[in-house]
């Protein structure tokens, strides 16, 4: 007789507490919120401290080109704080904070600042411009933005001028650097232009020579350029030279004037006139 197996049930046995080798999930949950926590205070920590290095080497380097200090200031502030804002982004991220809507909201800001701020801005870029160019330095005699004088200070939104009669005026700098620069100082020398007249009358070849000894007497001339001596042209009532000595920019005015001053006497000294505008008028009577 054949013994049949008897079916026998297997049972499982469920441990009912935790398995010793495995990590409950709100540990790991923890765990994985202290690591993005770490990392992104060390983003920050890093960030920062490399963003404080690079403004310094900025201000290092721009000082070595003795640039305005108000510039260096405000690159390195301004260049401070745009990697701040990256670092701060970078760290809020690592730390799952959803940055794509501050970054909207920045730009959003930075749109509505730049179009409140237009005229600034454009001075401010101006000035950068000014900096980097260099067309003219403090101390300059310059015609510029529609004003003429002495530059005293040179700002990131604004220079400064003295015009001749000392008054202050405060350019903005998109105008200087919209309109032609002229920069009396740059060259370091000028040239003088006199017009010297004499009546018909008077012999031209003498008074050639009577303007070119009254510029070899006056010693701030420069010697070179050769100063020129020319007639320019016969007008209504008087032949007309140009006189063309070469000066120190600082000499200017002051051989201007006493040059203007000897021709004139000299001119009378030697039995010369100088003419001024006549008008014969005939009358005629009718019949």
């Amino acid at each position: 007789m054949n013994e049949n197996p008897v079916n026998a049930q297997e049972t499982v046995v469920v441990p009912s507490g935790p398995v010793e080798g495995d990590t409950p999930v709100w540990m790991d949950k923890m765990t994985e919120v202290g690591l993005n926590l770490l990392a992104a205070v060390l983003i920050f920590v890093i960030g920062r401290f490399v963003a404080k290095t690079i403004k310094k080497l900025i201000a290092r380097s721009m000082g070595k080109t003795k640039v305005d200090p108000v510039l260096i200031s405000f690159t390195c502030n301004f260049g401070y704080s745009a990697l701040m804002v990256f670092v701060i982004l970078a760290a809020l991220s690592r730390l799952g904070v959803q940055t794509t809507s501050f970054i909207a909201v920045i730009g959003a800001a930075g749109l509505a600042v730049g179009l409140a701020l237009q005229g600034s801005l454009s001075n401010f870029a101006a000035g950068v411009l000014m900096v980097i160019f260099r067309p003219f330095k403090i101390g300059d005699f310059i015609d510029a933005g529609g004003v003429t004088g002495i530059v005293r200070d040179i700002h990131i939104f604004t220079t400064t001028l003295n015009t001749p009669d000392n008054k202050r005026v405060i350019v903005p700098n998109s105008k200087i650097m919209g309109d032609s620069i002229t920069n009396f100082s740059a060259e370091g020398t000028r040239r003088i232009e006199l017009i010297a007249s004499i009546s018909y009358s008077d012999d031209i070849d003498k008074a050639e020579e009577i303007l070119m000894d009254e510029i070899k007497k006056e010693s701030r001339i420069l010697p070179e350029p050769a100063p020129t001596v020319g007639l320019m042209e016969m007008g209504d009532s008087s032949i007309n030279f140009v006189v063309r000595p070469w000066v120190k920019v600082p000499d200017y005015w002051n051989v201007y004037f006493a040059l203007n001053k000897a021709i004139k006497k000299r001119i009378e000294a030697e039995g010369m006139t100088i003419p001024f505008p006549q008008r014969d008028v005939h009358i005629y009577q009718e019949q």
